[in-house]
C-alpha cells in the first residue's frame, strides 16, 4: 500500500533521542511469536506501560495483588497517591495500539533519555510478567525496540492512522501491506469495534488515562475530522510519510 510505514529493520543505535522530538516505538515477539494471550495479558501490559511511565520507581503493586482480584489503572494510580509516589513521566504517549505478536506507541520525550528508561522498564516488568505465567525461558521480544524519528507534522498526522487503523485492519486484511484493502468499509467497521489501542479515545468512546490527546486535536480538530482522515486512508486516497 503507498505510503505504508517502512517498520521492519529500524536499527535503534542510529537514533539519537531528545526531549520534545516525536518517536514512532514498536517491537515484537521473539520469533513473531505472539506476546499477548489473553485479555489480562494485554491489561497486564497496559498496566506496566503506567508504572513504567514514570521517573519514581514503584514497587508496592503487590498490594493491590493481594487485595483484589482485578485492578485498573485508577487502582494503581490511586495506590501511587496512597503511598505519595509522585507521578513524573519520562515520556507522553499520544497513540498506542496492541497487536497479537506486537505493539507499537508514537511518543514525545519529556525528559533526557526518557524513551530509553521507559522501554527498558516496560520490556523487563512485562517480559519478566510473561515468562513466569507462561513458563517460557528466554527473552520474549525481538531485540532491542525499533524507533523511527518523526520529522514533520504530515507524518505524524499518518503515523496516528496507522497506529489506531491501519495495524488493526491488518486482522481482517493479512496482505494489507502488498495488496491494499479491497473493502474499506469492512476494514472500518472492525477497526471501529477494535479496543486495544487508542483509536476509542480518538472517537471520544473512552477516556485512557494512559495517552495524552493534545496532539488529537491539533492535527484532527475533532473526531469526525479523524474519522474522515481514516476512511480516505483505507479507501487509499489520503497517505503520505
Amino acid at each position: 500500500m503507498p505510503g505504508m510505514c517502512k517498520c521492519k529493520n529500524m536499527p535503534i543505535r542510529k537514533i539519537q533521542f531528545a526531549p520534545g522530538e516525536f518517536y514512532h516505538i514498536f517491537n515484537r515477539g521473539n520469533s513473531k511469536q505472539d506476546i499477548f494471550h489473553t485479555d489480562k495479558d494485554r491489561y497486564r501490559f497496559l498496566q506496566a506501560v503506567w508504572l513504567s511511565n514514570n521517573s519514581n520507581s514503584f514497587r508496592g503493586i503487590g498490594e493491590l495483588e493481594r487485595s483484589k482480584s482485578g485492578y485498573t489503572l485508577a487502582d494503581i494510580k490511586n495506590l501511587l497517591e496512597k503511598n505519595k509516589i509522585p507521578y513524573d513521566p519520562l515520556v507522553q504517549i499520544y497513540a498506542d495500539v496492541l497487536m497479537p505478536n506486537h505493539y507499537h506507541f508514537l511518543v514525545q520525550e519529556i525528559q533526557e533519555g526518557g524513551v530509553m528508561r521507559f522501554m527498558q522498564k516496560l520490556g523487563t516488568g512485562y517480559g519478566k510478567y510473561f515468562t513466569t505465567k507462561y513458563n517460557r525461558p528466554g527473552s520474549l521480544f525481538q531485540g532491542r525496540f525499533k524507533a523511527v524519528h518523526i520529522e514533520n507534522e504530515n507524518q505524524l498526522k499518518y503515523l496516528l492512522i496507522y497506529i489506531n487503523v491501519l495495524n488493526p485492519a491488518q486482522l481482517v486484511f493479512p496482505k494489507l501491506k502488498e495488496e491494499g484493502i479491497s473493502d474499506a468499509e469492512k476494514a472500518w467497521e472492525f477497526t471501529d469495534t477494535y479496543n486495544w489501542g487508542t483509536h476509542q479515545e480518538f472517537m471520544g468512546r473512552r477516556d485512557s488515562i494512559l495517552i495524552n490527546k493534545d496532539l488529537f486535536y491539533k492535527l484532527f480538530f475533532s473526531k469526525e475530522n479523524y474519522s474522515d482522515f481514516s476512511k480516505n486512508v483505507l479507501r487509499g486516497k489520503e497517505y503520505k510519510i
